[in-house]
């Protein structure tokens, strides 16, 4: 083994050809890192106010909703609302949606399940499993304790960059 002088200038130990490993941190540099982190912490935090805190209110507004079965139509990402049901109500069918924040993939299409509607608007569903905030009520508090989490990482970031920038002020 034997030291290797980089382009830079300095002493490298270990074998000839050896690359140094930057991390994240040295190659976008401090600046970028508290920028990325704030930038994460307000999106998160977005998410969670803006989208899934009304999604899992919405889910929770149909706890005193009618009881009906109803049949999965088609299956996709219910989280999203990609999922539809059919039920019937006073002699006829009616297919919706289920909301934004409902609960993972239900089955495969026509399995039967439980949900709640509204008696002046049978468009409008839940899950019965979902009155209770859902998987929207799991992912605000996920996504608002993530923004928490990359916020404080800002702010102790910022501190240490002030103190970085008084300390080579300071230096003679």
């Amino acid at each position: 083994m034997r030291g290797v002088v980089g382009l830079d200038g300095t002493s490298r130990s270990g074998s000839v050809g050896a690359r140094r490993q930057d991390s994240t941190a040295d190659v976008l540099g401090p600046r970028a890192g508290l920028l990325l982190s704030t930038v994460l912490a307000l999106l998160l935090g977005a998410l969670s106010v803006l989208v899934m805190l009304p999604a899992a209110q919405h889910l929770r507004s149909f706890h005193d909703g009618l009881r009906a079965q109803a049949t999965l139509r088609t299956n996709g990402p219910c989280m999203t609302g990609g999922c539809r049901v059919a039920f019937e109500v006073d002699g006829r069918t009616v297919e919706s949606s289920l909301p934004v924040g409902s609960g993972g993939r239900l089955g495969p299409v026509g399995t039967r399940l439980v949900i709640r509607y509204r008696a002046d608007d049978p468009q409008l569903v839940a899950r019965e499993e979902d009155v209770h905030g859902g998987g929207a009520a799991v992912l605000a508090a996920v996504s608002g304790g993530s923004a928490l989490l990359f916020g404080a990482l800002s702010a102790y970031m910022l501190v240490h960059l002030g103190r970085q920038r008084r300390k080579r002020r300071s230096a003679p």
